[in-house]
């Protein structure tokens, strides 16, 4: 279809990132989509550093998008409570919000995401959960607000560990990736 609206590329983005997901993850999607269409594809969600990205290229992908580990760099203008949410993340810290009524969002599990789930059990309607979460994520990244409101990051943020310059994250990232598929042996 991206194709033939004539798209120069296609980024294809597993359930593993932040924010609004599907129900694929980026290593089962991926293959699929590079052997289906002939123009490049950017890989997104769960890459945060060299070798996810090397592991994107494998898998077929042209370029990778990635977005949790640039909300933890010095240049990004989010608030520095939602940086640190990121800072101290592990594997486990994020969650889905809102796959009741088919739009699931990941984001760093807070007191928003514990009441979203308490509603959910009790059946609330889709009114009453987006009353809740209406305004959210402009609380998290420009009051500070990382318990009322959305932080909306990838599963990898547990990989996330330090504040660095986009210019450093970007130089290792290629670095690394160069390394890995350069030791890699098939």
């Amino acid at each position: 279809k991206m194709e033939e609206l004539g798209c120069d590329a296609v980024v294809v983005e597993g359930m593993e990132a932040g924010g609004h997901v599907g129900t694929s993850t980026t290593m089962a999607l991926l293959p699929q989509v590079t052997s289906a269409v002939n123009i490049p594809v950017i890989a997104a969600g769960g890459i945060a550093d060299g070798r996810g990205m090397a592991a994107a290229y494998c898998l077929g992908a042209s370029g990778v998008q990635m977005g949790t580990v640039f909300l933890a760099s010095e240049e990004c203008p989010i608030s520095t409570e939602y940086k640190n949410m990121i800072l101290e993340a592990v594997d486990t810290s994020t969650t889905l919000t809102g796959e009741k009524f088919g739009a699931p969002v990941r984001g760093i599990k807070n007191e928003l995401t514990k009441r979203y789930h308490e509603l959910e059990e009790k059946s609330s309607t889709l009114m009453e959960l987006e009353e809740l979460t209406l305004g959210s994520l402009r609380r998290a990244v420009c009051d500070g607000d990382v318990e009322n409101g959305s932080v909306m990051a990838g599963q990898i943020a547990g990989l996330v560990s330090e504040l660095r310059s986009v210019k450093t994250i970007i130089e290792e990232t290629v670095k690394e990736a160069r390394e890995v598929l350069q030791r890699t042996e098939i």
